[in-house]
Order: structure tokens, then sequence, then C-alpha cells
């Protein structure tokens, strides 16, 4: 009996899951794609990290775009969002073309305004109105630093800094993300 190999069944090579949706994102029609990610989702072979990890990695290639989109359906809402200042944020930062963070999402007993899991980033938007104590402040300290054990790093962001000047806090996050992600990619 002949032994099978990574990539190839009953002596057939064969590629991926997610290769192959990548592969047929190039030509297939987008009702098409979101049918074959529905097929794959019915016989429970959708691991939609592992596409999202390829299409992380897939460089050059023409379907990274068109997969993504058809991939949105598969992605949890998590811009929930408690307060204007958040819904003003999350707006700027769509309007930033930065990718859209996890909003109010609990990470190490933590409630995070603003987080981007992969890039393991925080934004805590800060109002004086609800961190204006000497408690606040306290736990506040106690927060960054427990955070930063976990592997997370947090920045604060005002809402008077956000109005005055945008341009600079987004020019600042961005860089930030960026940085991480360099340093992320590093390590694989």
């Amino acid at each position: 009996m002949r032994r099978k190999r990574s990539g190839e069944r009953e002596g057939i090579p064969v590629t991926s899951i997610p290769r192959t949706l990548l592969d047929l994102a190039i030509r297939a029609q987008p009702n098409q794609l979101e049918r074959f990610l529905e097929r794959a989702e019915e016989i429970d072979l959708l691991d939609v990290a592992a596409v999202e990890a390829l299409l992380d990695r897939a460089g050059g290639h023409r379907g990274p775009g068109r997969l993504r989109r058809a991939l949105a359906i598969y992605q949890p809402d998590l811009a929930f969002t408690r307060s204007r200042f958040e819904r003003h944020f999350l707006r700027l930062v769509r309007a930033a073309g930065l990718p859209v963070p996890a909003m109010n999402l609990n990470v190490g007993g933590y409630e995070l305004d603003a987080y981007w899991p992969d890039l393991r980033i925080a934004v805590e938007l800060h109002l004086f109105e609800t961190h204006g104590t000497r408690a606040a402040f306290e736990r506040d300290r106690l927060r960054q630093e427990e955070l930063k054990i976990l592997g997370i790093e947090m920045i604060r962001i005002t809402r008077p800094r956000l109005q005055r000047e945008p341009d600079a806090v987004f020019a600042n996050l961005s860089a930030l993300l960026g940085r991480r992600r360099r340093e992320l990619n590093a390590l694989d």
C-alpha cells in the first residue's frame, strides 16, 4: 500500500480548501464564489481562520479581494458601539482605511473599547467624565499593566485630542498597527 503524502489523495495531487477557494476567486462570479463557500460550510470543510491566514499570505495572487468580499458574511459583527464617541472613532478608522477593530470586547477580564485581536493592540477611548477620579486613574494604570503582561499594547485617545488633531491621531495609530504587523510577521 502506498503511503499518503501531504497534498495528495489516493495518488492524486490536491490543494487545500482555502487554496482552492482562492484560485476559484480569480474566475468565479461573486454568486458562484459565495455558493462555493456555502457548500464548504455545509459539508463542514470551511475553516474561515485558515482562509484568512492564506489571504494574509496571498501576495500577488489575483483572488484575495474577491474572496475577502465573499467571506465577509462569515465575519462576526464586532463593531458594537456604546457611545457617540465610539461610533465617531469607528467612522474615522474606516475613513483612514485602517482595519476595523472589535469594539467593547472582553479580553483578560477587561472590556476594551477598540481592539485588533490579530495585532494585540487596544485603544482606550478616554473621556474625562468617565475617568476623572483618583480611583479611575489607579484602575486605568493597573489595567494597562495587566494588559501589557498579556502581550496587549494599549494606547489612550481622548475626545478633545481626536477632535483637535484627528490626522495626527490616525497617523500614529496607523504607524503602531503597521509596526506591530511587521513584528508579528518577523516571528513567523
